[in-house]
């Protein structure tokens, strides 16, 4: 059975409402997630707290998240999932806007990019990186499962979602007053756009990986918007609806999809033994000599 999906509308028409908290809900099947606007807003006005960009590296195909609130006089911001090679593009635009950056996060330990972490905080002494205790990687602020990261009046709240590696975790804006409506979950690469994340490396398993997905994320508010660390066809957003209704490989029973990712045959990361061995030290490769 087809579930009914609800329409996530334009920035541009929320705007003309006086008042618009949430999305306009719609009795018909969404149009694909490539076709939603990347923009966010929770409001016209005060009431617009949350500011929210989604960034792109092409070479990787990895999304970068930027979160500030910009009703607070600092306009605090988070960096979630910064690459090493957009840092200057990151930073150009968070000086731009006015931000100050306060966090660099990652969801795990990428073995297909060096994070920019390190690189950030070569630049921006004041900005600590955060990363979960279960990844076994370096930080300056280690997260589990249930803590809230915050930033000016909003927060993120923390959910282990292992079984892409051990470590994986996603955030999730906060469920609250004042928090932007609907939800937003950043997933790493535990919940790609109508897939998900590999799980044959980096204490991978499809049985945890399943088990967290169903228990961490389908669980949320059916509208909450979906943001992938990845994508390679050119979606940029989704919902918790429509991955329940439509994602190819966790809408089948638990045995199923466990086949399906045993017989994936995928190529070795091209970029893993660069990658993981920097990621685990906050993405510095190069530490400058001590003088």
């Amino acid at each position: 059975m087809v579930l009914p999906l609800r329409l996530i509308p334009r920035l541009a028409a929320a705007a003309r409402l006086p008042r618009a908290p949430r999305p306009i809900s719609c009795r018909k099947t969404l149009a694909p997630a490539l076709a939603m606007a990347a923009a966010y807003s929770t409001g016209t006005g005060a009431d617009r707290r949350l500011l929210f960009r989604q960034l792109f590296e092409k070479e990787s195909s990895t999304y970068t998240y930027l979160l500030a609130d910009v009703a607070d006089p600092d306009k605090p911001a988070v960096l979630i999932d910064p690459v090493d090679r957009t840092v200057d593009r990151d930073l150009n635009l968070i000086k731009e806007l006015g931000l100050k950056l306060v966090y660099a996060m990652n969801t795990h330990v990428h073995a297909d990019h060096v994070t920019g972490t390190g690189l950030i905080k070569t630049k921006l002494p004041g900005v600590k990186s955060v990363i979960s205790r279960a990844s076994g990687a370096k930080a300056d602020h280690f997260v589990d499962h249930g803590d809230k990261i915050h930033f000016g009046n909003l927060f993120l709240e923390v959910r282990a979602t292992p079984g892409h590696t051990a470590g994986c975790v996603t955030y999730i804006t906060g469920d609250g007053d004042g928090q932007p409506l609907p939800r937003m979950a950043f997933t790493g690469d535990t919940l790609i756009i109508r897939a998900c994340g590999r799980t044959d490396f980096q204490g991978g398993s499809a049985d945890l990986l399943y088990q967290s997905v169903h228990s961490q994320i389908f669980t949320l508010p059916k509208d909450t918007l979906l943001y992938p660390a990845h994508d390679y066809k050119g979606f940029t957003v989704s919902t918790v609806e429509e991955e329940v209704a439509y994602n190819a490989r966790l809408t089948k029973d638990k045995e199923t999809f466990k086949t399906i990712m045993d017989n994936l045959n995928l190529s070795y990361p091209k970029m893993i033994d660069v990658a993981v061995p920097a990621n685990l030290v906050c993405g510095i490769q190069d530490p400058p000599p001590k003088i």
